[in-house]
């Protein structure tokens, strides 16, 4: 999950946003609105639920893969992984960068 307060920030916005959506969407259901219609809002929905699901994850492969949680300071805060170099962390990241670039294409 987002540590940073920008990122924190920026995924609560999101989740503000599709909250937003399903509420209106619901109130088209209720009012009985044009099956088209519907499917138009559902498709704008899945778009933002798969938008977020996407940062979320590749957060979490950043988190994962070229960070590790600092045992002795706060919950929030990371620090780079003793053990990689340079160049294996610089390898890793474009790893990553490659695998998120998939995931959006197949997610958004």
């Amino acid at each position: 999950m987002p540590h940073s307060p920008e990122e924190k920030k920026r995924v609560v916005t999101r989740l503000r946003r599709i909250k937003g959506q399903t509420e209106a969407l619901e109130r088209a259901v209720e009012a009985g609105t044009d099956c088209g219609e519907l499917l138009q809002q559902l498709a704008a929905l899945r778009g933002a639920t798969n938008g977020l699901m996407a940062e979320v994850l590749e957060s979490h492969l950043r988190e994962t893969f070229l960070r590790q949680d600092c045992p002795s300071g706060p919950a929030d805060t990371v620090q780079a992984a003793p053990a990689a170099t340079d160049a294996t962390a610089t390898a890793t990241a474009t790893e990553i960068d490659t695998l998120v670039r998939l995931i959006r294409r197949y997610l958004t």
